[in-house]
């Protein structure tokens, strides 16, 4: 999982606030320290078992529907790392979604930096875009900002799920396909 989308942050609207630079060595410890548990990774402890169980069968409902593996994240505390970096480490170590067609998504929620960020992998940037994936984030931002985070994620989950359920022709599948065929 290869694809980066700016993070944004959550609960305000002040923007031009940059984070420090951080290496990718300290991402991946961060990110190392992350266990892939189910389709909902709940490290911020934000979500209702009830919750928890309810999103993952949305989950598992979509990957049996398209196939696109799409995992819900929350981090504690992001270590002094950049989101989009342990994002990217996360999908990629993960190995979420097909490894033919790079369909995973992930949806990471980081509560005490208030920041929030979709990881699309390069088989599905075609349809769930970089502005389509800042919309998303812009319709979850009052859940946040209203204090309800498990709405907002919800909100996102069911989103990006009617994205990608817009449009079951994967762009980067597709063309390889017609690339193989015309050999």
């Amino acid at each position: 999982m290869k694809a980066v989308l700016a993070a944004l942050m959550l609960f305000t609207a002040a923007c031009g606030e940059k984070s420090a630079d951080v290496s990718p060595a300290v991402a991946n410890t961060a990110a190392g320290e992350i266990q892939l548990t189910g389709r909902v990774v709940d490290n911020a402890n934000l979500l209702t078992p009830e919750k928890k169980l309810a999103l993952t069968s949305k989950l598992v409902a979509l990957e049996n529907e398209t196939s696109d593996q799409l995992v819900v994240v929350t981090l504690p505390d992001l270590k002094g790392a950049k989101l989009d970096v342990v994002a990217q480490s996360l999908g990629n170590g993960w190995g979420i979604g097909r490894a033919d067609i790079d369909n995973g998504v992930l949806l990471v929620v980081a509560p005490k930096e208030r920041q929030v960020r979709i990881q699309v992998g390069y088989g599905l940037e075609g349809l769930l875009t970089d502005q389509r994936a800042a919309v998303v984030v812009r319709e979850m931002l009052p859940k946040f900002r209203a204090g309800d985070l498990p709405a907002g994620i919800e909100l996102g989950v069911d989103r990006i799920q009617s994205v990608l359920l817009s449009d079951r022709v994967r762009p980067r599948y597709l063309n390889e396909a017609r690339r193989k065929a015309a050999a």
